[in-house]
């Protein structure tokens, strides 16, 4: 009986403590225990590498990065009616009557990797326009989150940075429930390809550029064919700069792994020991520190994760090559000689399965708009001067309707008084070459954009 009624109590004390330990209270703070240790600690770290806001991270780029932002304009794409317009920013030089060669880059680039060969190909007679791509550059990130753990984390982090180190456990207190328990899904509408190609065809159109001679560099591939499916008649020629579906030059994934993607991006030597060990051997320093920088911006890493996670890794680029309406363009192969025998032969089998296509090899690397940018430009302007002259019918109220889009964003920036005093000059200047007098016609406009004056500039 006596042990009978020890086992009675042991099991009751055994029933109580099994109460005690589930309870909402018990459970909270078992969580709370294993994630602070390492929520903390993670949090203090990233916060010391934080991104840096707008204001300050614009303070510090270089001087070839904010001339190159100078002779850049916003041109507005919608993606759809409900969401909000996305400022793309664009490069552009050269005769407005010439032939137009417009370039995209690749996955982690911009189009300030372009900057050589867009001064080359204008010196050529050729007007050249480089994009900057959503979240690439200056261009406004399309705001989707792809999710998963690494993301789960990096929002607990945020959270505790924003909210206090105590928030969740006071939450687990007052309501029973772990609010760090819920993961973020994949959002439906994540970016890709089909999102990109609209908003180059909405560019096309709204700088007036078709026909186009269009230039795909990397991971722009998918996109660029895309677009030209849809509309094979806005492209005269196609060209394509060591561009294989699948096989990005940037090694993004590394981005995506916590603290490790911070520390690349963080420090100046680890990036540009990456670029020059998987795009560009030749790069130079101060390149490198301007690619780091863009992609230190707000939404930069988060846009090359994204971007990465939408391509299609099963397009393909011979049956697309050969589809109605596009077989007929003429195609230029561009690839690198100087890389590795693998990539060579990736080369070759693209060329292989495009019809007719022109294939030749250059001396740069992975991203030889870097390291052979007058190479790649006479290519391409030897290319297109070997084709019949584009027919393009200017249209002068679209064109009007472009000025007038402009100067109203540069009327939000200024104050009335000059505007006024400004105001004779507005004619003239709005339907001068931009290559002339690019900086007082644009950087003024859009310099608020990071929080700056005009007063900065002077």
């Amino acid at each position: 009986m006596a042990g009978a009624s020890e086992h009675e109590e042991g099991g009751g004390g055994g029933g109580a403590a099994e109460v005690s330990t589930t309870s909402p209270f018990w459970k909270a703070m078992g969580f709370w225990g294993y994630l602070t240790v390492f929520v903390s600690v993670l949090a203090l770290f990233l916060s010391s590498i934080s991104t840096p806001s707008a204001h300050s991270w614009f303070l510090s780029l270089p001087d070839d990065l904010r001339s190159h932002y100078s002779v850049s304009k916003p041109i507005k794409a919608h993606l759809a009616p409900h969401l909000p317009p996305v400022n793309v920013f664009a490069a552009d030089y050269g005769p407005r009557d010439s032939e137009t060669v417009l370039l995209l880059h690749g996955l982690a680039s911009s189009s300030f990797s372009f900057r050589h060969v867009i001064r080359s190909l204008s010196s050529r007679s050729i007007r050249a326009v480089a994009v900057d791509l959503p979240s690439a550059g200056f261009s406004d990130g399309l705001g989707h989150r792809s999710g998963g753990f690494f993301d789960w984390i990096r929002g607990v982090c945020r959270d505790i940075k924003e909210k206090g180190l105590f928030w969740g456990f006071e939450q687990m207190v007052e309501k029973g429930s772990n609010p760090f328990e819920e993961k973020p899904e994949r959002n439906s509408a994540a970016v890709g390809s089909e999102d990109l190609g609209r908003i180059i065809g909405q560019v096309i159109e709204s700088m007036g550029l078709a026909p186009v001679h269009l230039v795909l560099h990397d991971s722009a591939l998918e996109a660029g064919a895309i677009w030209i499916s849809r509309t094979p008649g806005s492209v005269r020629s196609v060209t394509l700069i060591d561009s294989a579906t699948g096989l990005p030059a940037f090694p993004w994934g590394l981005l995506g792994v916590p603290v490790l993607g911070e520390m690349v991006l963080r420090s100046k030597t680890l990036f540009a020991g990456l670029l020059r060990l998987c795009c560009s051997r030749s790069v130079e320093g101060s390149a490198a520190e301007a690619h780091r920088l863009l992609l230190r911006k707000k939404g930069g890493k988060e846009g090359v994760l994204e971007l990465a996670k939408g391509l299609n890794e099963s397009f393909d680029v011979g049956e697309w090559a050969r589809s109605e309406g596009v077989r007929s363009l003429p195609f230029l192969v561009l690839w690198s000689s100087m890389w590795s025998d693998r990539w060579i032969d990736e080369g070759r089998r693209v060329a292989q399965a495009i019809p007719m296509a022109q294939f030749s090899y250059h001396s740069g690397g992975r991203w030889p708009q870097e390291d052979a940018g007058d190479e790649i430009a006479g290519m391409i302007a030897e290319f297109v001067s070997s084709l019949p002259k584009s027919i393009r019918q200017v249209n002068e109220d679209q064109d009007l309707a472009v000025a007038v889009d402009v100067e109203v964003e540069v009327e939000h920036a200024h104050t009335q008084k000059k505007l006024v005093e400004r105001s004779n000059d507005d004619n003239d200047h709005l339907y001068g070459e931009h290559q002339q007098q690019p900086q007082q016609h644009y950087v003024n406009g859009h310099m608020d954009m990071y929080g700056l004056g005009q007063e900065w500039w002077n």
